[in-house]
């Protein structure tokens, strides 16, 4: 075999256009629940098609650009295949359509061009797959974690791709009568909930929200999607614990393609979102629609249809029947409505409905809370448990039957995140339909054994903590210029937060957070391994609310309390917890390592030692460099809890008292 046959075949990148990753399908499975998102093409019909064409498997790695593609230099002969929002194409000088199999010669020039209206995104398939190192078990990447793809990283000037072997690819298909068409103005299909009417919005509310045809907002990336439209239609006047907007709610887990309010502002959740947050979510984008997310360009118009169950699911099996053979497809000219193109809006009489129906429920008796099942798109079940209030014999029992459904060993498993009082768990339909596990959680739930006769052990974790830090300082000026500068958390959180608990002086806000024992209530909370964690003694709890719209900016490891919670953030992006100050990292991925990469885990106890700017400067050093965090074993069981309580049960109450109506008059001066 001579030097040429066994080299590397190579795509080299001359000019790498505005935004062009390697991605593949399904992305990463798996880390929901520590925060890490599937990523992945997001697109992920056009990219299917386009690797089938040239033979590859469907969910081998390609190539993602935005609005701008690359231009791209061949080592060696190859098969390619375009698709998304690709019109100007050029290999060589010469055109190239978009679903048509094209021969690349060694030293070949393809110039993707510029992405223009209709559609945002385009893509590019090597027969062979484009043959970057696994990252957490996937080749996409994950811009924000810096995780995946070449070096975690957007293509650069002189970065060379090595392809895979296209020795056992299919034969080429051309499937340009298969791409589906991007238009300016789009239907969503989504099925209504988990929240919704009564409890979240008004009747009056859900159906403006269908009825409304809404605007991409220019804030639209890979983690979400802004909607700009009327203010949503509130059933309530805040989130209580959970923060003062009537959005806000106790911690809990989001589909990719659900619609959460944040604040008053629709935002769907992108392949890149977070997993875990406090935010009602009234509907999500069905699977079959997951595509168009991929195409939206700001200043689209997107009208939001709810469909029934059955129809999302017919979608979906049409979806796979076309990718399961597209030479059927092709053969018997499929009806457009298989590509999930936009289908007729339903009755207005449907637009109206609230939460879907439940599919399993369990009223509380004795230990056990009250259970609630629903669905929370096509592919997820959501549990609650409990009223909407923070109770961490319910967070504990969540845990518990958490651990039972994954001991259960069922088939079709995908995810599972644990909330606060809740519980998202994300299946492969064809393997467990939803309807049968929500008949398991039901049965489960049963023998769910007392939370109090449980003892969990845990680790003490010590964390340095530099209140004020300046970066947190810069995100909040950085808030106050670009985004809402008459926000009642501007300019200073800290402050805010002093005023919305009644407290003296900024210094008693660090006092409180540094005497406090925090317990870590769940993971991924903004991504990579973040905590949202609670303080086990109530006389602890701040009370405060997020930021409405949330900061585009977040420094990593910043420090922030949002309603009852705090968290460290694992990353830099968004967010909207008000800042307090800033820690050491709390992930930690090294490629080729078998080490876990986040730092913290479920039920942690998290206590803070404040440190000097120049001293955490240090101990971020040494984390990053290997140097564990500060930890001790230790138990945590509930009956601590109920002691702590009846021991200072006066001044509880005292100080629940005294924050609740520090809160109602924040509220007044809003509505003011």
């Amino acid at each position: 075999m001579t030097a040429m046959a066994l080299r590397t075949a190579t795509v080299r990148v001359v000019e790498p256009g505005l935004q062009t990753t390697v991605q593949e399908l399904p992305g990463r499975q798996g880390l929901w629940d520590v925060g890490v998102p599937p990523s992945g093409a997001w697109d992920d019909l056009s990219f299917a098609l386009a690797n089938l064409a040239v033979g590859n498997d469907r969910r081998a790695a390609g190539i993602e650009a935005v609005m701008t593609g690359p231009t791209l230099v061949f080592s060696q002969r190859s098969l390619i295949c375009l698709a998304g929002a690709v019109s100007e194409a050029r290999l060589d000088g010469a055109p190239v359509r978009a679903g048509i199999v094209t021969v690349v010669p060694a030293g070949g020039v393809l110039e993707m061009g510029t992405l223009h209206r209709p559609g945002m995104r385009g893509y590019l398939c090597v027969a062979g797959g484009v043959d970057v190192p696994l990252a957490l078990g996937s080749r996409a990447t994950f811009l924000l974690g810096k995780i995946g793809g070449y070096d975690g990283r957007a293509l650069a000037a002189g970065d060379e791709l090595p392809l895979g072997s296209p020795e056992n690819t299919a034969a080429p298909l051309d499937v340009l009568p298969l791409l589906p068409e991007a238009t300016g103005s789009w239907v969503l299909r989504v099925l209504p909930g988990p929240h919704g009417a009564p409890e979240h919005l008004t009747e009056q509310g859900v159906h403006d929200l269908f009825a409304t045809s809404w605007v991409v907002d220019h804030r639209a990336d890979r983690t979400g999607i802004r909607l700009l439209g009327p203010r949503p239609g509130w059933a309530r006047t805040d989130g209580g614990e959970a923060g003062l907007h009537p959005s806000n709610i106790h911690d809990s887990a989001y589909p990719v393609g659900g619609i959460m309010l944040s604040g008053d502002t629709p935002v769907i959740v992108g392949p890149d979102g977070p997993s875990l947050g406090g935010f009602v979510v009234p509907c999500a984008v069905v699977r079959a629609d997951l595509w168009k997310l991929g195409q939206l360009r700001p200043g689209d118009e997107v009208q939001l249809v709810p469909i029934a169950p059955d129809e999302a699911d017919r979608a979906w099996a049409q979806r796979q029947q076309l990718l399961a053979d597209p030479r059927a497809a092709l053969a018997a000219r499929l009806d457009q409505s298989l590509l999930g193109d936009p289908v007729e809006p339903p009755p207005t009489s449907l637009a109206t409905g609230s939460r879907p129906e439940l599919l399993a429920a369990l009223e509380a008796d004795g230990h056990r809370p009250a259970m609630t099942v629903r669905r929370a798109g096509d592919c997820h079940l959501l549990v609650e448990c409990g009223p909407p209030l923070l109770d961490l014999s319910v967070r504990v029992w969540v845990h518990l039957l958490a651990d039972a459904l994954r001991s259960s060993g069922v088939d079709g498993v995908e995810e599972l995140v644990e909330g606060v009082r809740s519980m998202l768990v994300k299946v492969d339909a064809s393997r467990l339909p939803l309807p049968v596990l929500a008949d398991l959680l039901r049965t489960l739930a049963l023998q769910v054994p007392d939370p109090d006769d449980v003892v969990l052990d845990v680790r003490e974790v010590t964390l340095p903590l530099c209140f004020d830090h300046e970066l947190a300082h810069e995100a909040m000026a950085r808030y106050a210029r670009s985004v809402r500068p008459d926000a009642p958390w501007c300019p200073d959180n800290v402050e805010f937060i002093r005023r919305i608990n009644d407290l003296g002086s900024r210094d008693e806000v660090f006092d409180i957070v540094r005497d406090a024992t925090y317990l870590v209530v769940g993971l991924g909370d903004v991504y990579l391994g973040a905590p949202v964690a609670v303080p086990i003694d109530p006389r602890h709890r701040l009370v405060t609310t997020k930021y409405d719209p949330a900061r585009t900016w977040t420094p990593q490891n910043a420090v922030g309390i949002g309603g009852i919670y705090l968290c460290i953030y694992g990353m830099e992006g968004p967010g909207g917890y008000q800042l307090v100050g800033r820690t050491v990292p709390v992930w930690r991925h090294v490629l080729g390592s078998d080490e876990k990469p986040w730092l913290l885990r479920p039920f942690d106890r998290l206590r803070f030692v404040p440190v000097t700017a120049d001293e955490l400067a240090e101990h971020r050093r040494d984390v990053k460099a290997g140097a564990p965090l500060t930890t001790r074993p230790a138990t945590f069981r509930l009956s601590e809890i109920a002691a702590l309580e009846a021991t200072h049960a006066d001044e509880i109450d005292t100080t629940r008292a005294r924050r609740r109506s520090a809160f109602a008059a924040e509220r007044e001066r809003w509505s003011r």
